[in-house]
């Protein structure tokens, strides 16, 4: 069968990070064999192919083993550990370019107990997945006869294994001697391994893993081309009628600054403009809103380096290394948060900043360690090999109370220092400005249901790929694509919030803050609708713990990628750049 494409101080802080890095060249992982020296096959977990995450130890089922003394495997990384890597030795006999013929290596004794666990798996398609030199190999358990009443196991492992020089670049699994299984009798399992030269290169092999055909498909390049001449239609539009628009409003308060106050006080004064003396006016619950602001700059400093960083490095190659890198880079980020959201609350006249640092700091992990806790509940009530292990949850609070908080306290402090003082080009008003009544177009709750509908459609085909390649078996390796898309996302929200804002600030409605951050994070909101088209038309998932999984970490993606579409800063610069009009 052939692979499916698819601390206090600084000591302890540096010790935690480096538990992150994945390591490349360590025991196994030398990547390179002398002849006849132990090659090792792992066996990871084994699971329903339809529910990717749903997975379990492999012998959980009840395989037998080989007579080869055990050997014990460490999660090597962090991202190991949380995505459910439990590799147990199989006990299979192999060494380097030792041909071995066909063979029993165990024996299973199927009483009726066994028989069931089996049935049931074949019943569910169960697969399982093995590993050779880092190289993932997948096999079915069994298969069912036409009419669902008898059972066969492949009892046969059939490896073929491709070596260039000193190094193994390809291996494949057959799987074959098919045994009918029947209460009371005894299964032998057997395999045989053969070596073949090959001329594929050790930084070529994962290429066989992937999948161009569907990833490079022209619907791919079509997207990319369409959002970028949405981007340019944007643009264009902004340009025109936004600049066109608010020369006419220059104009028209240029003439009116050349009238007496008689004349003035007389005309029919109406516009952005109006409202100038309370535009800088703090936002309501400015904590929380400062602290939403520094975490999507975080957010989005974190995409762009893990994006920029998988372009550079195959991140794919090694187990678990792209969430590993994702933590250190969130980790290692922490002072944008601090930075941001600290000098925001400071500029809003907020007080309480240890407590804005404390729940900026803690906002995001908080919110995935909370979703993570609950499906792991779900996970140890299946004895699922998704349950977190109570050592990792201990390093992940340790990388947040020694790790995130001191150097979000870091970016607190700078922001608070350098950027903290309010430099608004208008003076804020003591009483607010009442609000006029407006059309029911203008109210905020309608522009922030409308303003993610743009940013949405220019990043809804990409959505697809990503989740086709998190939720099914693809190997997501187009990273320039993301790339291309994440500046497409960061246009399009620009030009949309900037408009938002415009309208509702031409309303003489100043509760501009929570409108413009709103009215790009509802994009979240139609991200999170099209999971569940995507659940129901495109997947097969089923059971409490794969749906669990899938909404409970879509809910997770979707939120952050509404609070990463942060625009509150551009605003403020154009707000800055008109000041000789706006004031």
């Amino acid at each position: 069968m052939r692979p499916l494409p698819g601390a206090p101080g600084v000591a302890a802080a540096a010790a935690l990070l480096l538990l992150l890095l994945p390591r490349t060249r360590a025991d196994e992982h030398e990547h390179t064999y002398q002849d006849k020296e132990e090659v090792v096959l792992w066996m990871n977990t084994v699971g329903p192919y339809h529910n990717r995450q749903e997975t379990y130890k492999y012998f959980s089922l009840p395989f037998c083993v080989g007579s080869k003394k055990s050997i014990s495997h460490y999660h090597e990384t962090l991202g190991e550990a949380l995505q459910g890597v439990e590799l147990e030795f199989s006990g299979l006999d192999i060494k380097f370019k030792d041909d071995v013929m066909p063979g029993t290596y165990c024996e299973i004794d199927l009483d009726k107990e066994k028989r069931d666990a089996f049935v049931y798996a074949i019943k569910n398609h169960y697969w399982y997945q093995m590993y050779i030199d880092d190289l993932p190999i997948w096999g079915i358990v069994g298969e069912a006869d036409e009419n669902g009443e008898d059972y066969y196991l492949w009892t046969y492992k059939k490896l073929e294994i491709g070596f260039n020089g000193n190094r193994i670049v390809d291996v494949n699994l057959t799987s074959e001697g098919k045994v009918k299984l029947v209460p009371n009798t005894k299964i032998q399992m057997s395999y045989s391994v053969k070596w073949k030269k090959s001329d594929v290169k050790f930084e070529d092999r994962f290429d066989k893993y992937l999948d161009p055909s569907f990833f490079q498909h022209r619907i791919h390049w079509f997207s990319i081309f369409n959002s970028f001449m949405m981007v340019i239609f944007l643009v264009g539009l902004v340009s025109m009628i936004l600049m066109r628009t608010l020369r006419k409003d220059y104009a028209r308060y240029s003439k009116e600054e050349e009238m007496d106050d008689m004349d003035r006080d007389l005309g029919d004064e109406y516009g952005w403009k109006q409202v100038h003396g309370d535009v800088f006016r703090p936002s309501s619950h400015p904590l929380i809103f400062s602290s939403l602001i520094g975490s999507g700059c975080q957010i989005f400093a974190v995409s762009l380096i893990v994006i920029i960083v998988a372009m550079i490095e195959d991140l794919y190659t090694e187990r678990g290394s792209m969430l590993s890198t994702a933590i250190f880079v969130y980790a290692a980020t922490s002072p944008v948060n601090g930075y941001f959201g600290g000098s925001l609350y400071a500029r809003q006249g907020g007080r309480r900043w240890i407590k804005q640092m404390f729940i900026g700091a803690f906002l995001i992990p908080a919110m995935v360690c909370g979703t993570a806790f609950f499906i792991n509940f779900i996970a140890i009530y299946y004895h699922a090999s998704r349950a977190i292990p109570f050592g990792t949850m201990v390093a992940v609070c340790c990388i947040c109370f020694f790790v995130i908080l001191p150097l979000n306290l870091v970016g607190t402090i700078l922001g608070r220092n350098l950027s903290g003082q309010p430099n608004f080009p208008c003076r804020v008003n003591a009483v607010p400005r009442p609000i006029p009544e407006k059309k029911w177009f203008m109210e905020p709750a309608v522009i922030v249901c409308l303003g993610g509908i743009l940013p949405f459609g220019s990043i809804f085909i990409e959505m697809y790929f990503i989740f086709t390649s998190f939720w099914a078996y693809k190997i997501y390796y187009v990273y320039g694509f993301m790339m291309l898309v994440l500046v497409i996302l960061c246009i399009v929200t620009v030009c949309v919030t900037i408009v938002c804002t415009y309208f509702l600030l031409n309303a003489e409605d100043y509760r501009w803050q929570w409108t413009s951050f709103l009215s790009a994070a509802s994009t979240a909101i139609y991200v999170y609708m099209y999971s569940f088209y995507y659940y129901f038309f495109k997947t097969k998932m089923y059971g409490l713990f794969q749906t669990s999984f899938y909404f409970g970490y879509m809910a997770v993606f979707s939120t952050a990628l509404g609070i990463m579409c942060v625009i509150e800063r551009k605003i403020y610069i154009f707000f800055n750049v008109e000041k000789k009009y706006f004031c």
